[in-house]
C-alpha cells in the first residue's frame, strides 16, 4: 500500500511537470520558444524584453525544481538526498542563469544559437530529475 501511494504521488507530480510543459505558451513569456521552432539558422533574433524573459525563465526553473525535489523526496524519503539535490540545483541554476544572461545580452553577435538553445533548454526543462532519480536509486541499492 505504501508503494502504491508513493507511485500515485510521483505520478501526480509528473503530471504537474507535464502541465507546465503543455501550458508553457500561456503561462510563460518566452519569445525564444517560437524562434527555436522556426528557421533560427537565419540568425534573425526576435524582439524580447530582457528582464521579463529572464524573470519567467527563473520562475519556470523554480517551479520545475520544486516539483522535481518533491519527486526525489517522495521517492527516497531521505533528507540528505533532498539537501544534496537542492544544493546541486542551486549551483546549476547560478551557473546557467549567468551564462543565459550573458548570451542574451550578446545575442546580436551570436552566429551559432545552439549554445543558447541548450542552456535555455536545461533551465526550462526538468532534466536534472531524470538524471538524479536513477543515480540515487543506484546509490541506495549499493549502500543498503
Amino acid at each position: 500500500m505504501k508503494t502504491l501511494i508513493k507511485l500515485v504521488c510521483i505520478g501526480f507530480l509528473l503530471v504537474c511537470l507535464a502541465a507546465i510543459r503543455f501550458f508553457e505558451t500561456s503561462l510563460f513569456y518566452d519569445p525564444l520558444l517560437n524562434f527555436f521552432h522556426s528557421n533560427y539558422l537565419k540568425g534573425v533574433t526576435p524582439e524580447f524584453h530582457f528582464g521579463k524573459l529572464v524573470g519567467y525563465t527563473i520562475l519556470r526553473f523554480l517551479l520545475n525544481s520544486a516539483i522535481s525535489l518533491l519527486i526525489l523526496y517522495v521517492a527516497f524519503k531521505d533528507s540528505s538526498v533532498l539537501k544534496f539535490s537542492a544544493l546541486l540545483y542551486t549551483i546549476v541554476f547560478v551557473a546557467l542563469i549567468s551564462v543565459f544572461c550573458i548570451m542574451l545580452l550578446q545575442v546580436e553577435q551570436i552566429d551559432n544559437f545552439m549554445p543558447l538553445f541548450y542552456v535555455r533548454r536545461f533551465l526550462i526543462q526538468p532534466v536534472m530529475v531524470i538524471l538524479l532519480l536513477p543515480a540515487f536509486y543506484y546509490y541506495k541499492r549499493q549502500h543498503d
